[in-house]
């Protein structure tokens, strides 16, 4: 661990540093000579190295200015790093003129929600995204109607994405030690979507209206939206709360909702 570089608060800088962890991220990931491979807070560049010597080319982009140089002092034997010094919640992946992306990331807890949501505008570019997060949030991204974690952003997530949370990391594998477990996903956006919502600042708002208050029945939490009429038209239970509707039902009140 560089001695150089104290991790920083405000960028949410927990390095991963525990060798038997990359090497499975690496593993699980596969990276090929032939992918368009794009990681997101390369930090000190623990799975950076490794990404580059599998695949031979990988775009950086690090938020971080002060760690660019030590990234391409790492990595100017190993590969051919295009490094981009930049808030990856500003980025336009679009610009980076290459498809399908493969997105890695071992991401500062405090942007992976908003970041993640950004990353779904972006989904027909994107072949896969392997990303390390806090483990409430994979369990949120992959929960089924009906359990606790299940809400919001389960929903915004599997519209757009298969999910798999691969495996838990503890926090002795980073420098420093976060305070609670991460794990690490897999998100494959889906090749075709048969129900398209059409307009997803309309279904986002429905779901944040939904789920304002997640104890309130659709009834009441939907008053003004939709009647109880046409909730069991389309089959849903008005006195059914948020959390019991599967991503197929919420894309068809989103549907009934804007006409």
């Amino acid at each position: 661990m560089s001695a150089a570089h104290r991790p920083r608060k405000r960028f949410g800088q927990n390095f991963l540093s525990d060798q038997r962890f990359i090497d499975q991220i690496i593993s699980v990931i596969n990276p090929q000579p032939s992918d368009a491979l794009v990681e997101i807070g390369p930090g000190q560049g623990a799975l950076t190295a490794p990404l580059l010597a599998a695949a031979g080319k990988l775009i950086a982009i690090e938020l971080d200015r002060d760690l660019i140089e030590p990234l391409k002092a790492k990595c100017e034997l190993i590969g051919q790093l295009q490094l981009h010094q930049a808030d990856a919640l500003q980025f336009d992946f679009s610009s980076l003129g290459k498809t399908p992306l493969r997105i890695v990331g071992n991401l500062p807890y405090n942007i992976s929600t908003p970041l993640l949501l950004q990353l779904f505008s972006y989904a027909n570019q994107i072949q896969d995204m392997h990303f390390m997060l806090q483990d409430e949030v994979g369990k949120r991204l992959a929960a089924s109607p009906g359990n606790k974690d299940y809400g919001r952003l389960s929903i915004m997530t599997q519209y757009h994405c298969q999910v798999t949370r691969l495996f838990t990391v503890p926090p002795q594998a980073f420098y420093p030690a976060p305070k609670v477990t991460s794990c690490f996903v897999r998100l494959v956006p889906h090749a075709h979507i048969e129900q398209p919502v059409g307009d997803l600042a309309a279904f986002s708002a429905l779901l944040a209206k939904a789920f304002g208050q997640r104890r309130k029945t659709l009834r009441n939490s939907l008053k003004g939206w939709i009647d109880e009429t046409a909730l069991t038209a389309l089959g849903i239970d008005p006195g059914a709360r948020p959390e019991q509707l599967s991503v197929n039902d919420f894309v068809a009140l989103s549907h009934a909702v804007r006409r």
